[in-house]
């Protein structure tokens, strides 16, 4: 015999209306009556009916993603801790994998998710043309990367805060040659490298050390990107003492690339990464800490938060801390090593 909302109202001593907004995690309802309901709810052996829920709403309970790479770390860790939230919530995510300029146009020209989800969580940055098209989706739209955009809640860091720290504890211990790794390949309209390549930039400039683009290589945001730039930095007529890499992945890289040339670090040369990767303290690198799932998470929960109060409008740019980890990767140069 089929379980009714009207059955477990009844047995929990509320109303249907009470339990529907408990069991969706609607707001209204305390965590006390909230406990009891879930607990009558299984007792009894009540699963809600997803096309009743959205008959009623006229929600879909479903959450639409853009996405650039789901197989890159950081959108992958991203990705994976809204989802956790969107589950918990009752949603179901609704993924498109945007990689390809080819699939970006296709996707923004037929907008295959109107109609289709409640909100949108973009992990890339749209231009003005694709921020247009999403906001006539007329539902709440979030992001994780780039600045504040109207119609967006956007949840990210100070990029530029973050690289600076990375580069200026470098100056700090004494290095003058400081070469950079960038991802100057990255999704298109991306900004991260932009900024963080300013801001290595800018410590430079006050720390009156001349920027030499000799020490400046793209390393895609890879493991074997990272190995790629390092070389090729190890190559130039004077090679760098330190080395700030703007991923942990092309600092792992990197470290690769220094092992392989018989280079000790950090006594041949500093290491500096960005992200605070989950192997990061496995080798010991010295990085920037970002909550790469934190800002997912706390995406996904605005996003649901509006779609609970309605008339919630975005929260503009939410900044999530970061923090500077001093591992085993960093030291002063050698006294008769290259300065």
């Amino acid at each position: 015999m089929t379980v009714s909302i009207t059955d477990v109202a009844r047995a929990a001593g509320v109303s249907a209306s009470t339990v529907s907004r408990a069991l969706r995690g609607r707001p209204g309802v305390s965590d006390e009556v909230r406990a009891q309901i879930a607990a009558v709810a299984e007792q009894l052996g009540y699963t809600a009916s997803r096309s009743a829920s959205s008959l009623a709403s006229g929600r879909t309970f479903t959450i639409g993603v853009v996405a650039p790479y789901i197989g890159r770390w950081f959108f992958g860790t991203v990705l994976d801790a809204a989802e956790q939230v969107f589950s918990a919530a009752g949603y179901d995510v609704l993924l498109y994998n945007l990689g390809s300029a080819e699939a970006r146009k296709r996707f923004f020209t037929k907008m295959p998710v109107r109609k289709r989800v409640d909100a949108v969580l973009s992990l890339l940055i749209p231009d003005e043309e694709e921020s247009a098209a999403l906001r006539s989706l007329g539902v709440p739209l979030a992001s994780t990367v780039g600045g504040a955009r109207p119609g967006f809640t956007v949840v990210g860091i100070d990029d530029r805060a973050g690289a600076e720290s990375a580069v200026r504890h470098l100056v700090n211990l004494g290095h003058r040659r400081i070469g950079m790794i960038s991802g100057a390949s990255g999704p298109l309209h991306w900004t991260t490298p932009v900024d963080r390549r300013a801001a290595y930039l800018h410590v430079l400039a006050e720390a009156g050390i001349e920027p030499d683009p000799a020490l400046e290589a793209d390393g895609d945001y890879t493991v074997e990107g990272g190995e790629r730039a390092m070389t090729r930095l190890l190559a130039a007529s004077r090679p760098p003492t330190a080395v700030f890499a703007q991923s942990d992945e092309m600092a792992m890289g990197a470290l690769r690339a220094l092992r392989r040339h018989r280079l000790r670090v950090p006594e041949d040369v500093s290491v500096v990464g960005f992200d605070d990767h989950e192997l990061a303290d496995v080798v010991g690198l010295t990085t920037v800490a970002q909550p790469v799932a934190g800002q997912g998470a706390e995406a996904a929960r605005l996003l649901l938060r509006q779609l609970d109060e309605q008339e919630a409008v975005p929260r503009g740019r939410v900044e999530m801390p970061i923090r500077l980890v001093l591992r085993e990767t960093t030291a002063p140069p050698r006294p008769r090593g290259p300065q």
